[in-house]
């Protein structure tokens, strides 16, 4: 049985390394057949200790989210909560732009799957939204921003600018555009608060949906 316990963790170290330099190559399209052979495994192998592909996507950015829940804590006592939520957020955009197949399982969750108390999603959100909820409270930031918001934002940008040949920069620029928006003085983005606007710009179109 120890025999046994020892070739599992050898295989699944073997298996995590593998998956680690597919994701970077083919982001969150990585095969998993593909991993299963340049590990010398089987892919029961590879499912049995990654039943699913968020599993293994989850497995493969667990080191990264540490550093980024590690960043939201020490940031909790900044001063400036605005500038603190802000650091925070930039260097998730950051991460998730450079780090292929993240923004991928951030943007999408399956309503039918229960997520583990583990998952990106659910980390990500339980460093970064201390940070939001104090700067709202500090009236830093408006109201109505939600950490769904910035988790969006942050997911739209790096998907946007990953093929640019610079997208660190872009992103970075479409970042600074964006976050104007979450200043209380400003509405959602200089959005007009008016629903006209809605009606005006889709009057004539067809009532279907997409």
């Amino acid at each position: 049985m120890t025999g046994q316990r020892s070739d599992a963790r050898r295989n699944y170290r073997r298996i995590l390394a593998v998956a680690e330099a597919e994701v970077a190559a083919h982001g969150a399209d990585a095969s998993q057949e593909q991993i299963a052979r340049t590990a010398g495994v089987g892919s029961a192998t590879v499912r049995r200790h990654f039943p699913t592909r968020r599993a293994l996507l989850e497995a493969v950015f667990q080191k990264r989210i540490e550093v980024l829940c590690e960043h939201a804590h020490r940031l909790s006592a900044a001063e400036d909560s605005r500038t603190a939520l802000l650091e925070w957020l930039r260097a998730l955009v950051v991460y998730a732009v450079s780090a292929r197949g993240f923004a991928n399982i951030l943007s999408y969750e399956p309503p039918t799957e229960e997520p583990s108390p583990h998952s990106c999603g659910r980390r990500i959100e339980a460093a970064g939204n201390p940070l939001l909820q104090r700067a709202i409270r500090d009236k830093a930031v408006a109201p109505h921003v939600t950490f769904h918001d910035l988790l969006t934002l942050a997911v739209g940008i790096a998907l946007a600018t990953e093929h640019h040949e610079d997208p660190v920069t872009q992103a970075d620029r479409l970042f600074h555009l964006a976050v104007e928006g979450l200043s209380p003085e400003r509405g959602i983005a200089g959005v007009p608060q008016n629903s006209g606007s809605w009606a005006l710009a889709t009057e004539g179109l067809p009532n279907e949906r997409v």
